[in-house]
């Protein structure tokens, strides 16, 4: 069974390094507590390198959510994705910061391997292109804030 991938395409007012610096760096300024492991987590971490962890930390406890696979900045970002999952079910997350000039860039996210899934691919597809959906506005308003 192959299920397609998603495919989300938006602009910012911002040049790529800061774009990409919130969506990294900044994760824990603008990631929204009901997209969590535990719906209020102390902090939220994503290690800036190829094998870095993205994870939250919670009462002291850690959950793991995925792992960095590319780490090109200001350009390109990719990680296997498994939050409130086996790593065994991760799909796979890539995220490109493309210049479009005068200080504004165009994402573009491909989020794919749902086939990992099973029967339930199709629903966790659906469910995840909601939950994109609600996420990215919140990304959005931090660019804006400058959280860089």
């Amino acid at each position: 069974m192959t299920v397609a991938p998603l495919h989300i395409t938006f602009d910012v007012d911002c040049p790529p390094r800061h774009a990409f610096a919130v969506w990294t760096s900044k994760i824990g300024t603008w990631w929204p507590p009901d997209h969590t492991v535990t719906g209020g987590p102390e902090a939220i971490v994503l290690e800036s390198r190829p094998g870095g962890q993205i994870y939250e930390t919670s009462a002291g406890v850690r959950h793991t959510w995925g792992e960095v696979t590319v780490w090109e900045p200001p350009r390109r970002l990719a990680y296997v994705w498994h939050l409130g999952r086996d790593r065994a079910e991760a799909t796979e997350v890539e995220i490109r910061f493309l210049d479009e000039g005068e200080d504004r860039t165009r994402i573009e996210i491909e989020h794919s391997g749902w086939e990992r899934l099973g029967d339930a691919a199709d629903t966790w597809r659906d469910r995840n292109r909601v939950g994109w959906d609600s996420l990215l506005p919140h990304f959005a308003k931090a660019v804006e804030r400058g959280a860089a």
